[in-house]
């Protein structure tokens, strides 16, 4: 291992603030897999030893593996319960990338307020721009947006705005909203193109455009998720690679899995030809056969969506729990078309054919684990947030909202061992790192477990490390994470969530307003 070459630094001289001491301690940049103790001063990790170090404080992490926290590109649930359950799946760094958020100077300025356990961040939101733009004078008024997810959900009872081609004046208008939340710090441009596939070529094209001007990554949801043609997933992955490859824009692909569905074999390949070319796409997948989406997203839209998604029936969608009929379905859509249910594209359980799909997405090279974890909402399908503690009984998401790492982790380390755990961190923790680290210096000091890197550090049994929610029963909490360590401060801490620390802090470009 040349560690010249990655910049190692030697250790600081103790006493330190925290040791970890007799632990399984990886970092998945250097290849390290050996028993260390960690010392960590202030923010930053001092020392990492194969000799015991002196702390004011230390804990014991003998059988136990001592890894840079978990990093979630792709977490739509910003409200403190929420990054409470991501916690305890290992995640210290979550961040709202593929939607976005706008104003994104509300979001910083309102999380900030309440404080949160993990590091949090949102790109700027191409949809919220569109919404505002594409909805003016539209009964009733839609209000101007306001930094939350609420906001986009109670867009879905509008449609113009999902459907329909902009003017160039429109789309100037469109831009000037995203090129604002840039300059508020964003991380990068959120482009939820499933959402509103109605948006022309060159509107998609001068958002990357924008996102090779400012030096910053897109995050897409793809204007089409269809196994079947035309307007399928194939052709979007496609447009997007096409893209990518004309502007030199970085494009980061959201939820290969779930996007291609049983596509996924021919759209993966697609991908890495890209990749191979040179061309800057980069992906994510998380380890669930269902996705999950507001009832009046355009997915759902058409008639022809069952064939679409490759599906049978309406019990193939679920909500609160519950598989749905035509009848209930269309209910729903119509009563409340931001209402999120779960739909099952592929059941890895049951049927060997579908793990195989599962896991060309999972184990795609380079790929990050990244949870699209939704907001947790109540029976009443209101938003839970603030102070809430533990969720109520019936609170309701996709059980990736709380298991998508510690999953992970069990179903292809553990029990499959289709990875090594080594692997299995570079997608944690390191990729989704180098996926944003040009453009968020921050970052660069996250995804390890090296001397001088943020102390973001899970530590976990790898043999009880387990997830827990299911989708009848979701907001169960994963077990197995010991301690959970952000910016030198316990969040958890042997096993139990310390409701009063809020070490998290933003993840954030410079701001340049």
């Amino acid at each position: 291992m040349n560690t010249n070459a990655l910049n190692i630094k030697p250790n600081e001289p103790g006493p330190y603030d925290l040791v970890i001491a007799n632990g399984r301690v990886i970092d998945p940049e250097t290849g390290l897999d050996a028993t260390r103790h960690v010392g960590i001063k202030g923010d930053r990790i001092a020392a990492i030893s194969a000799t015991p170090l002196q702390g004011t404080r230390t804990v014991d992490a003998t059988g136990r593996v001592v890894a840079p926290g978990f990093i979630d590109l792709h977490a739509h649930g910003q409200e403190l319960p929420a990054t409470r359950m991501r916690a305890y799946d290992g995640v210290t760094t979550a961040l709202e990338l593929e939607s976005g958020l706008l104003p994104i100077s509300d979001f910083y300025a309102d999380v900030a307020k309440e404080g949160r356990p993990i590091n949090y961040g949102a790109s700027a939101a191409w949809t919220y721009g569109r919404i505002t733009v594409m909805e003016q004078g539209a009964q009733p008024p839609l209000p101007p947006p306001d930094g939350t997810i609420t906001w986009f959900d109670n867009a879905f009872a509008y449609t113009g705005w999902q459907n329909t081609l902009a003017t160039d004046e429109q789309v100037t208008q469109i831009l000037n909203w995203v090129e604002t939340g840039l300059k508020e710090g964003g991380i990068g441009i959120g482009i939820n193109g499933g959402y509103a596939p109605g948006y022309g070529r060159k509107e998609y094209y001068a958002l990357a455009q924008l996102a090779a001007r400012y030096d910053v990554p897109t995050f897409t949801h793809v204007r089409y998720v269809s196994v079947i043609e035309p307007n399928s997933a194939f052709e979007a992955i496609e447009e997007l690679i096409s893209l990518a490859a004309d502007t030199g824009t970085h494009m980061h692909l959201c939820h290969l899995g779930s996007t291609s569905g049983c596509d996924v074999t021919d759209c993966a390949d697609l991908l890495r030809k890209a990749q191979e070319r040179g061309v800057r796409v980069t992906t994510e997948s998380y380890p669930y056969g269902a996705a999950s989406t507001a009832i009046g997203a355009q997915t759902f839209r058409n008639p022809n969506w069952m064939a679409q998604r490759g599906v049978k029936s309406y019990s193939a969608v679920e909500y609160d729990g519950q598989p749905m009929t035509e009848a209930s379905f269309n209910a729903l859509q119509q009563s409340d078309p931001g209402a999120i249910v779960v739909l099952h594209f592929l059941e890895p359980e049951t049927d060997p054919a579908d793990q195989k799909l599962l896991d060309t997405s999972v184990l795609y090279e380079g790929a990050a684990i990244a949870s699209d974890a939704m907001c947790w909402t109540d029976s009443q399908g209101n938003l839970i947030q603030g102070d809430v503690w533990p969720l109520p009984t019936d609170a309701f998401a996709h059980p990736r909202s709380a298991g998508t790492y510690a999953r992970f982790v069990r179903q292809y380390v553990r029990e499959s061992q289709k990875l090594p755990l080594l692997e299995a961190l570079r997608k944690t923790s390191l990729i989704p790192a180098q996926v944003l680290e040009k453009s968020v210096p921050q970052m660069r000091g996250k995804g390890r477990l090296q001397v001088g890197a943020d102390a973001d550090i899970v530590v976990f049994d790898l043999n009880t490390i387990t997830d827990r929610a299911t989708y009848v029963e979701p907001a169960q909490t994963s077990v197995g994470v010991q301690h959970l360590i952000v910016n030198g401060e316990f969040a958890i801490q042997d096993g139990q969530l310390l409701l009063q620390s809020l070490p998290g802090r933003p993840v954030r470009r410079p701001v340049q307003v």
